[in-house]
C-alpha cells in the first residue's frame, strides 16, 4: 500500500489507512432528487466515497447540496472544463478527479490547483488506456503499461510543478492483465496512494469477474488504496 496518505472528506487513503470502497452515480447530477436516492442506496450499501459526474455549472452548484444532506465524502468528476473543477471545489466536494491531459494548458491546471490547494481538497488523476496521448501511443505502439505509468508520471510532475502533493493516481484499462501490470508499476516506482478499477468492465456478470480478478490480484500483492467496481449496472450493485 501507499506510503503517502490523502484525506478526502475524513476518509484517510494510503498511508496504512483501511482500503475504501467507493462508486458513482449514474444520474444526472443537477437532479438533486434523484442524485440523493442512489447516494443513499449507496450509503445504505456500504460504499464509503462517492463520486458525481459533473458536466455543467448545474451540477457543480449541485454538490453544496449533497454535501448538506449527507456525511459521505463526495468526489467530483471532471472531463474538459478546469473552471468546473473550481466552482465543485467552491462548493464543498471533498476531492476532485481530472485528468490533467483534457482540462487544457498549463495555466489552467495551475487554476483548479490553487483552488484545491486553498481548501485542502486532494486531486486524482485518472488516466485511462482510452485517452491516452498521440505521442505516448505513437512512442509505444499503442497502449501499454508503460504508456499508461508515462501518462499518469507526466500529470504528476505538472502538479508537482504547482507545489501541489496532495495527489492519488488512478490509471486503468479494459484489459485486466494491462491494467494489472501498470498499477505494479506505480507500486514500484511511487509513493502517491493508488484507485484500482477496471474501466468499462461490462455487464454484472462479466464485469464483476474482471474486476474481482484485477482488482483482486492487486489486493493481494499489498496494491491499492481505494477501489471502484465500474459495471453496466445499479451504482450499488
Amino acid at each position: 500500500m501507499a506510503k503517502k496518505q490523502i484525506s478526502a472528506g475524513g476518509i484517510k487513503i494510503g498511508g496504512g489507512a483501511p482500503v475504501t470502497v467507493q462508486s458513482m452515480t449514474n444520474t444526472k447530477t443537477e437532479d438533486v432528487e434523484a442524485t440523493s436516492a442512489q447516494i443513499q442506496r449507496l450509503c445504505d450499501a456500504g460504499c464509503e466515497i462517492v463520486r458525481l459526474a459533473v458536466p455543467n455549472k448545474e451540477a457543480a452548484r449541485a454538490i453544496a447540496s449533497y454535501k448538506e444532506r449527507f456525511n459521505i465524502p463526495i468526489v467530483a468528476d471532471i472531463h474538459f472544463d478546469y473552471k468546473l473543477a473550481i466552482e465543485s471545489a467552491e462548493a464543498g466536494a471533498d476531492k476532485i478527479r481530472i485528468n490533467p491531459g483534457n482540462i487544457g494548458g498549463e495555466d489552467r491546471v495551475k487554476a483548479v490547483v490553487n483552488e484545491c490547494r486553498l481548501k485542502g481538497i486532494p486531486i486524482r488523476i485518472g488516466v485511462n488506456g482510452g485517452s491516452l496521448e498521440k505521442e505516448l501511443l505513437a512512442k509505444y505502439g499503442g497502449v501499454t503499461a508503460r504508456a499508461l505509468f508515462e501518462s499518469a508520471m507526466g500529470h504528476v510532475r505538472l502538479l508537482n510543478k504547482f507545489d501541489f502533493d496532495d495527489i492519488c493516481i488512478s490509471a486503468k484499462a479494459s484489459d485486466v492483465p494491462l491494467t494489472v501490470a501498470t498499477y505494479r508499476m506505480l507500486a514500484e516506482e511511487t509513493d502517491y496512494p493508488l484507485h484500482l478499477g477496471v474501466t468499462e468492465a461490462g455487464t454484472e456478470y462479466a464485469g464483476t469477474i474482471k474486476s474481482a480478478v484485477g482488482i483482486g490480484a492487486l489486493l493481494m500483492e499489498g496494491i491499492g488504496d481505494t477501489i471502484r467496481v465500474s459495471l453496466t449496472a445499479p451504482p450499488e450493485r
